[in-house]
Parts: structure tokens; sequence; C-alpha cells
């Protein structure tokens, strides 16, 4: 039997990671704008939680969450299910579609999730997902974990994202020597709040910085343009 067009684009899915060059960066927001971005375009995406400290991407799920990431990661039975960790997120009407798999957990589950073993099936979970959705989106804070290498080690593109500020231009060195220690690199780097002269794309302020008020991009304008910068870097698609 022959595949069909969408089988053979799946078997090509794009996973990205989006590294926050310093906390709060922005890097969850950016990640959801750009998932946001391709459903636009008729992409489906997922988005993979690795930052298990600040839980941020779980304020984009509505009700509960549970399993979450970190479950499938230390419960072997759950490991496989990928779906079981997957909750949808409202992008608005478009043709595509987006999931989350956010990070909501006790410290102690936390704790576990950060193993060599947990990394390994992170991994794992990030090929699961790149064989059902046409990108893969991960969520990584500042490389200093067993999962967020697991992430760059795992993607096809990097992106480091950082404030457009001095704070941001030395974390953007610093990143690029953590993910040089890892074998990785970046593919393009992101400011987030302004323009940075070390940045490839500058993704400017937008009013509706609030976690109800996602995605903004679909409304247009600078932030909107900018976000489609990100989207076709991290995939290679116009």
């Amino acid at each position: 039997m022959s595949e069909t067009q969408g089988q053979r684009e799946r078997r090509s899915s794009t996973v990205a990671a989006f590294v926050g060059a310093t906390g709060g960066a922005g890097t969850t927001r950016t990640v959801i704008e750009v998932a946001a971005a391709l459903a636009a375009d008729g992409r489906d995406v997922a988005v993979l939680d690795a930052a298990f400290a600040t839980q941020g991407l779980a304020g984009y799920v509505a009700g509960r969450i549970d399993p979450d990431v970190t479950t499938l990661l230390v419960d072997a039975d759950d490991a496989a299910d990928l779906r079981a960790g997957l909750y949808g997120f409202g992008a608005g009407d478009v043709p595509g579609e987006v999931v989350v798999c956010p990070a909501y957990a006790p410290f102690t589950r936390l704790a576990r999730a950060k193993s060599t073993a947990a990394a390994e099936r992170f991994e794992s979970l990030i090929r699961t997902a790149a064989g059902r959705f046409d990108h893969v989106l991960v969520d990584v804070p500042p490389i200093a974990a067993n999962q967020a290498v697991a992430a760059v080690t795992a993607a096809d593109t990097v992106a480091v994202v950082a404030p457009a500020s001095d704070r941001g231009a030395e974390g953007i060195q610093r990143c690029h020597e953590r993910l040089a220690d890892v074998g990785s690199g970046a593919s393009l780097v992101v400011s987030t709040r302004g323009e940075l002269e070390t940045a490839d794309v500058g993704v400017p302020v937008t009013d509706a910085d609030g976690v109800a008020a996602a995605p903004a991009c679909l409304d247009g304008g600078g932030f909107g343009a900018a976000i489609e910068r990100v989207a076709a870097a991290v995939t290679g698609r116009e």
C-alpha cells in the first residue's frame, strides 16, 4: 500500500527545541505562539515540556493535568503512551491542531524525572511524538539538567531564546557554550521584548502578554510577523 502525502510528511517531522538563555526569557510563550502559527498553516503540532521547575506550559491547559510529562517519564506503565499526557490548546479557528504535554508534578516526582533513565525516556517520547505530528516543539530551560540535554540532543533545530537586554546577551553566550559542551549548537537566536544585535529574529512586545491572551500571533501586526519568521526558521517552511 502506497503512503499518502500526509504520511510522507509525518515521516519527516521537524523537532525544534526552544532553549531559554536565561530564566524569564519568555521561552514558553514563544513556543506556544510558534505552535499556533504552524497550526494556522494547517500543521499538527505537539509541544513537550522540559522546563520541569517552572511548569509554565501547564498554565495553557484548562482543567486537570493527570498524567503529566513527568508521570510518563517515571512510570514504566505509562511511558509508551504519549496520548495519555497530551492536552488540547485552543489555538482558535485554524486548520491545524496544537496539543501540549506539560509538567505539573510534586517536587519528589520532578526530582525523579531528572534522572538519566528518565532523560532517555524523554528522548523516546520526543521520537514517538515526531512520528505522530507534523512538528514537535520542546520548551527547554537553561541547560543544567538531564532532560534539557536530552531535548537538544533529540532536536533537528535549536532556537536560543533571550530577552532583549544585557542579561539576555550574556545568557546567549553562556547558552552557546553549554550547547557546545553537549555536542549541539544553535540554529538561530530569538530575542524577546525587542531587538538584540546578536539575534536572528527579534520579537516585539505585545499588549496581549497574559496566558489567557495567547495566541496573539494570529492577530497580525509586528508581533505576528516576527513569530511567523521564527516558525519558518525552525521548520524550514515559508
